[in-house]
C-alpha cells in the first residue's frame, strides 16, 4: 500500500483519549490530507463526536486498521490488515482507551477476531484485552443508508452509558 498511497495516515486526537473511534482504512480525502476521518463521512463523525456525544473532537482519538489508502478505495485484504495490526495494537497501548468504539464491519471483524455480522455485534458491549468495544456502522454506510443512523444512535449512546456521558441538552438522571 505505500507504493499507491500519498502518505501515511495515523491518527487524529488526544494522546490519552478516554473514547477511541476505529475506521477501517483511509479514503481519497484522508490520503491526500494524512488525517484519519476528514471527508464526507468524517464531517458525520464529528457531527456524532460533537453534537451526539457532547465531546470536541480533539478530546478522542481517531484511527484506522490500516494507516494507507488501499487503491480505489477496495477493502483492505486479510493480509494488509495483520501487518497493520502491531501499529494499531500499539496506538491502543499508547491511548489506553476506556472504550473503543469499532466503525464498521471491518474494524469490529479485526478487532473482536470474529465472523459475525455487523447485525450481531451491535448493541452490546464486547470485551478486548480488558477494554469496552462497541461496534456500529461506518459513518460512509450511514451517508449510504440513512435508515442506519437510529441504529447508529443506539449504539453511541449504549457506549456513552458505559463512559458515564450523558447526551447534550439532556439533564442527567
Amino acid at each position: 500500500l505505500c507504493r499507491t498511497r500519498t502518505q501515511t495516515v495515523f491518527s487524529d486526537g488526544r494522546e490519552h483519549a478516554r473514547v477511541m473511534f476505529i475506521g477501517e482504512a483511509p479514503g481519497e480525502s484522508e490520503d491526500r490530507q494524512g488525517v484519519p476521518f476528514v471527508g464526507a463521512a468524517g464531517q458525520l463523525l464529528t457531527d456524532i463526536i460533537q453534537k451526539g456525544m457532547g465531546l470536541a473532537r480533539n478530546e478522542v482519538y481517531i484511527a484506522n486498521v490500516l494507516k494507507c489508502r488501499p487503491p480505489g478505495n477496495r477493502d483492505p485484504e486479510e493480509e494488509e490488515k495483520a501487518l497493520c495490526t502491531p501499529y494499531l495494537d500499539r496506538q491502543i497501548e499508547l491511548v489506553n482507551p476506556e472504550l473503543i468504539l469499532a466503525l464498521g464491519l471491518h474494524a469490529a471483524r479485526h478487532l473482536l477476531r470474529t465472523p459475525l455480522s455487523m447485525g450481531r455485534l451491535r448493541g452490546k458491549v464486547h470485551a478486548w484485552r480488558g477494554r469496552k468495544v462497541v461496534a456500529t456502522y461506518h459513518p460512509a454506510y450511514l451517508l449510504r443508508t440513512p435508515s442506519a443512523k437510529k441504529d447508529c444512535w443506539q449504539d453511541i449512546q449504549l457506549a456513552m452509558r458505559e463512559l458515564g456521558l450523558t447526551p447534550p441538552g439532556k439533564a442527567p438522571r
